[in-house]
């Protein structure tokens, strides 16, 4: 019958939904079980907590960490900070909590080191041979000469003072160093925390008029693990809170709500199950990832049941209106799915494997989502309650005004939103590149609050580390070398960002002293090479276990380990003082024939230049292809152009935006731009397809088109932008800030977006697509009226 002369083959779309309401009963029973199977790969997550995973395993700078720690020891750490009540650490109870905690911090799980002002192996001549005792004696803490003399002592020490002391003497710390077990670091690292944690509040039980403080880096990946947790807590269930609300006011009905719910947490355990399979880990960035898919999912939903309900409205039975739904939604849907999963996919393109790792999980979702509501989602339809009272009217009244006030205020619009878009764009280059390791946490939280007192109070969060090579094995002893190492640490010094440097030439200064009756004037480096090799061989001979000087000196004895403390840092700065370093060693140390610098520091100062520049490409590729996609599909080249404007100019505008509002981007916002193009690209999708319609189908004029997109697809772009803004804005309640950001920025793009959608794209439609009009601007063919739209219900 199809094939006859004069008899129009149905649809693809048309006939697709039939085949979905005559097969409802089969595709939920199938949707159930592959979602079932699909969803059980969730057991395969791997949650990971180290901020080393911001890194690849082939980032140079993770690399040359690696590297630093294999020749020497981890740095991974646990730093106790005591802070006593009369701001005074060598007081009798502050050296007694030193004591004691230095005591007890040699139970912590995987503890290797545990350095403190208490156990600080302090030298001392004896005749011909060397004396090392602990710098405080645990039987004198009574004796307030005794203290003095630690206090003095340490303060005169350039190895303790701004280290394990402060340099007012306010506060010490007690320093553990942990070696973690490279499997099952996300059950290790809880473990060590709780243990670090207990004996804090034991510390303050015992000594009551001293607080303990924690920080380091194993408090720091127990922090992102604790960000990520509450996140979860908070993220999802305040995301379905406002879906139910967005969706009960749009479509007054408990089984639509209820069917999108379904598509929504499907959706999810999907996205989650896929990536369990395919092996993706669990980590802090991706835990936004959840409620991306449900923000996708309930706009493909939405759109699906906007038309249901104008076509039940209109007067169509239910499986007409399901039919109907399917028919002008399919194609469109699918697009805005697509060209989100194109976005998402090109986030593949950072230098950061966990914003690869949420591109590809959203975009196991978006395909889910698209697929679940086309199919699962109105063959639950069909078998629940949908009501709508029949109107016999499908337009929306609402829409029909804005429509109007947009068609006959297109010039001014087009021209003020150009003028707001230049402004903005100029305003672009203000935002400055930055990221800090320990800002990545909200000062609310904890982590935060201590190591900003770190910085503040004894040494600082930046650490920078320097294995500094000599000429051959055993030449770190040779006095050339020791003055260029001396003379490199005198430079880092006198910079007004460092706080601290642990170099081995003071040890070697402090052993000359010693070794020359304790005079003071004696403080200097050896004069010959087998003098310092003797001082070196005696001090390890003495030293007590756990304290020896593998973790400053390879074995081969031919590099050394310098380590410098700064203050908080941005990533720009940690840049150029790692460049003037650099500077100096290439013109100032002959006698250093290679040096290898570390840190995460400069891990995520060099992570942030390169991710720019990646993102920027990734950006590009996404453009392109949802350029490509747009007009291929709708067989424009002028509208596919077109297209470009309302999906491309307002993330520019929201970072002109955050240019003038805050002025810093990190890690995370630099994929926001390619994550938003494949996000607000879905509105513009569906605008410029019931555009299309009008024209090709009705033959109307572009203001006609115009007023049609509005009045079939305006609510729900609208519905569908509110609850992704609504969405992201949960985002700001991470107490991590750059999942905060984000959102912050996320939503700032969305919504501008759907301004440009709307105050935009349809005089640059009206002013640019004038090709086969059909009449003029106040042309009377209604396309709503010509599909009969407008019909009454009883003639329908």
């Amino acid at each position: 019958m199809a094939n006859e002369p004069g008899i129009r083959t149905r649809p693809f779309e048309a006939r697709f939904g039939e085949w979905v309401v005559a097969a409802r009963w089969p595709i939920v029973a199938v949707t159930l079980i592959l979602v079932a199977v699909a969803a059980s790969g969730s057991l395969k997550l791997q949650f990971s907590a180290n901020y080393r995973v911001f890194f690849s395993q082939d980032n140079p700078q993770l690399l040359a960490l690696e590297s630093l720690e294999n020749t020497y020891s981890k740095n991974d750490n646990v730093l106790f900070l005591l802070v006593p009540e009369d701001r005074d650490a060598t007081s009798e109870q502050a050296l007694a909590a030193a004591v004691w905690l230095t005591e007890q911090a040699w139970r912590t799980p995987y503890s290797t080191r545990v350095d403190s002002i208490a156990n600080f192996p302090h030298t001392l001549a004896d005749g011909d041979d060397l004396s090392v005792s602990e710098l405080v004696d645990p039987d004198a803490l009574s004796d307030a000469d005794h203290r003095s003399w630690v206090r003095a002592t340490a303060l005169a020490d350039p190895r303790i003072e701004g280290n394990l002391l402060a340099r007012d003497g306010g506060v010490s710390a007690v320093n553990v160093t942990v070696e973690l077990p490279a499997e099952d670091e996300a059950v290790r690292i809880p473990e060590v925390a709780a243990f670090a944690y207990g004996l804090a509040e034991e510390a303050k039980n015992l000594f009551p008029s001293v607080d303990v403080r924690l920080v380091g880096t194993v408090m720091i990946n127990h922090a992102f693990a604790a960000a990520s947790i509450d996140s979860q807590i908070t993220f999802l269930p305040a995301s379905l809170a406002i879906m139910a609300l967005v969706l009960g006011l749009l479509i007054r009905g408990l089984a639509g709500v209820a069917a999108t719910g379904l598509v929504i947490v499907f959706s999810v355990l999907v996205a989650m199950g896929l990536g369990g399979w395919v092996g993706l880990p669990f980590t802090p960035p991706t835990a936004p990832a959840p409620t991306i898919v449900l923000m996708v999912a309930v706009a493909n939903c939405a759109h699906l049941l906007v038309t249901l309900l104008q076509r039940l409205r209109a007067g169509d039975s239910k499986p007409e209106a399901i039919v109907e739904s399917l028919r002008v939604n399919l194609h469109p849907v699918f697009l805005a799915s697509l060209t989100t999963a194109i976005g998402f996919l090109t986030m593949n393109f950072s230098e950061v494997p966990p914003y690869r790792h949420l591109g590809t999980l959203v975009a196991f979702g978006v395909g889910a989502s698209f697929v679940l509501s086309v199919t699962f989602l109105p063959a639950l339809l069909s078998l629940l309650p949908v009501r709508a009272p029949a109107t016999g009217r499908a337009a929306d009244p609402a829409m029909a005004s804005l429509a109007e006030f947009v068609v006959r205020r297109r010039t001014p619009l087009l021209w003020g939103s150009l003028a707001v878009v230049l402004a903005l764009l100029a305003a672009v280059p203000r935002n400055e590149l930055n990221d800090v390791l320990v800002h990545f946490f909200d000062e609310s939280v904890e982590i935060r609050q201590d190591t900003d007192f770190l910085d503040e109070r004894l040494s600082g969060n930046t650490l920078l580390e320097y294995s500094l090579v000599s000429p051959g094995p055993g030449e770190i002893a040779d006095p050339a070398f020791l003055a260029d190492i001396s003379a490199f640490a005198a430079w880092y010094r006198d910079q007004p960002e460092t706080r601290h440097v642990t170099v081995l030439s003071d040890t070697f200064r402090e052993l000359n002293k010693n070794m020359h009756g304790d005079d003071p004037a004696a403080y200097r480096l050896p004069a010959s090479r087998e003098l310092a090799s003797q001082y070196l061989l005696l001090y390890e001979l003495s030293l007590p276990f756990g304290l020896d000087l593998n973790n400053r000196i390879d074995v081969s004895k031919s590099a050394t380990r310098m380590t410098v403390t700064a203050k908080t840092l941005s990533s720009q700065e940690v840049l150029e003082l790692h460049t003037r370093a650099e500077a100096w060693l290439d013109g100032n140390a002959p006698h250093i024939v290679r040096t290898e610098s570390a840190g995460a520091a400069l891990m995520f100062a060099h992570i942030g230049q390169r991710n720019i520049q990646a993102m920027l490409f990734g950006t590009a590729v996404a453009f392109l292809g949802v350029s490509m996609v747009l007009i291929v599909a709708l067989r424009s080249l002028r509208i596919g152009l077109l297209s470009l404007v309302p999906n491309f100019i307002p993330g520019l505008m929201g970072f002109g935006v955050w240019g003038l509002a805050v002025g810093e981007v990190g890690l995370a916002l630099s994929v926001v731009m390619a994550m938003t193009i494949g996000i607000v690209v879905d509105d513009t999708v569906h605008f410029l397809s019931k555009y299309r319609r009008a024209r090709q189908e009705h033959a109307s004029t572009p203001e006609d088109a115009v007023r049609y997109a509005f009045q079939t697809v305006g609510r729900a772009i609208v519905t569908t932008s509110a609850v992704l803004v609504a969405g992201f804005l949960i985002f700001v309640l991470s107490p991590f800030l750059p999942t905060a950001g984000v959102g912050w920025l996320a939503s700032l793009i969305i919504a501008l977006a759907v301004i440009a959608d709307f105050l935009l794209l349809p005089p640059l439609l009206m002013a640019l697509d004038r090709r086969g009009e059909s009449g003029g601007a106040g042309s009377a063919t209604d396309p709503l009226e010509a599909r009969g739209e407008l019909r009454p219900a009883a003639d329908h």
